[in-house]
């Protein structure tokens, strides 16, 4: 069966083209399951109590300027920020409520003047916000929970200060000090990387640019550009993909190291962009522009991964072929849901995914999660995703029909 290659959507957080997206799960309760506390992505809205906490701000405001500056740049600082002690001396930051217009964030100390130092970062304190760009984590930070940056669609980049022993950045990307896991791709890190190698704006090589005879178009550029911006390599030491870690990214390649071995919990949700993942053994290439590996590069997961996590790559519709390598011991509730669709009368994403191990010894090895495979419109029915077993790597239906 022939693949349709559809064009790109235009906005990957313009959720309002899925809203065919299925899952039997009861709406109020479709987020907490994926992970308890998680909230729906705040895309359009506006968040909850927004007027209220507008006026009573405003409020608190006129009468802090009344009283003197000094207490009206306090109100503001303790309505904005949330801490919590925690008993050595430390604090943990807990929320972050932008009131409007904070692009960048220094996240050291929970008092300036004392210098009361920030040691953890509590799940969800950036959660939903859309106006940061650019979070710097201080030296003393050593734990970040991986829902710390959920849905924050602004944010470009993540800085770490070199003296911390616990995190650090590659380019603006939040690592552990050890590089065994990638904990947060920024969502419009994109936005970071065309501003660095001198990309006016943002650029969908579809066949619009064609009829629209854009004379930018052609394939050099378009090759070129997906390379430095929608192309991203994790260095050879990553064990772990964090929960949530390239959630809603724009990425449309990414090159996993053979020597992974976990995939945790929605950390590629909804890419819908991903049209190709690939593991590549060796060394990961020197830091230069575009630079990707070339030798010993396959196509699909490392064969070291063990572990798929619950909506893993839940709506890859761009993604046309999925490899379950022989080692793979888990694989969570929806991991690949709504990455299959019926479009214009076709098939597109993986409606099919191959897994090494035959039947018996797959259903043996592999604790897997409630409709883990996704489902496809078909005719009157919803179709479940079938899987394929017993195949080499890049052997599909197709080619054992030929």
């Amino acid at each position: 069966m022939s693949k349709q290659k559809k064009p790109r959507k235009d906005n990957l957080a313009d959720q309002s083209v899925y809203e065919d997206y299925k899952n039997a799960i009861p709406e109020e309760e479709i987020w907490t399951y994926r992970v308890e506390g998680l909230q729906a992505p705040h895309v359009n809205k506006s968040y909850k109590n927004a007027r209220t906490k507008k006026i009573i701000v405003v409020i608190v405001l006129v009468v802090a300027i009344s009283l003197s500056i000094f207490m009206s740049v306090r109100v503001v600082h303790n309505d904005t920020y949330k801490y919590e002690e925690l008993g050595d001396g430390t604090f943990e930051f807990v929320k972050f409520s932008n009131p409007g217009g904070i692009l960048e964030l220094n996240v050291s100390y929970a008092d300036d003047d004392t210098k009361k130092p920030i040691s953890v970062i509590h799940e969800y304190a950036f959660n939903c916000d859309e106006q940061i760009q650019k979070i710097s984590i201080g030296p003393r930070v050593k734990q970040i929970d991986g829902k710390s940056f959920y849905s924050c669609y602004a944010l470009r980049e993540i800085r770490v200060d070199p003296e911390n022993e616990w995190y650090c950045d590659l380019d603006g990307v939040l690592y552990t000090k050890d590089l065994t896991q990638v904990v947060c791709y920024p969502i419009d890190h994109d936005a970071y990387l065309r501003e660095k190698y001198g990309y006016a704006e943002q650029y969908w090589p579809t066949e619009n640019w064609k009829k629209d005879g854009l004379d930018k178009y052609n394939d050099k550029y378009t090759e070129k550009y997906e390379r430095e911006i929608n192309t991203y390599v994790l260095p050879d030491t990553v064990k772990t993909v964090g929960m949530l870690a390239f959630n809603y990214s724009e990425l449309f390649r990414v090159y996993l190291p053979e020597g992974l071995e976990t995939l945790e919990t929605m950390c590629f949700f909804r890419n819908w962009h991903l049209e190709k993942v690939f593991s590549y053994a060796g060394e990961k290439p020197a830091e230069q522009t575009g630079a990707v590996p070339t030798k010993d590069v396959k196509d699909s997961l490392p064969d070291s991964l063990k572990t798929i996590g619950s909506d893993c790559f839940n709506s890859a519709i761009e993604m046309d072929y999925m490899y379950i390598p022989a080692n793979v011991t888990e694989i969570g509730h929806h991991a690949f849901w709504g990455a299959a669709r019926k479009e214009d009368g076709g098939l597109i994403g993986l409606y099919e995914i191959y897994a090494a191990l035959d039947e018996d010894a797959f259903k043996a090895q592999v604790k897997t999660g409630d409709q883990w495979t996704g489902e496809y419109d078909g005719k009157l029915f919803p179709k479940t995703v079938p899987v394929v077993y017993g195949k080499a790597r890049g052997e599909t239906n197709a080619q054992q029909s030929d």
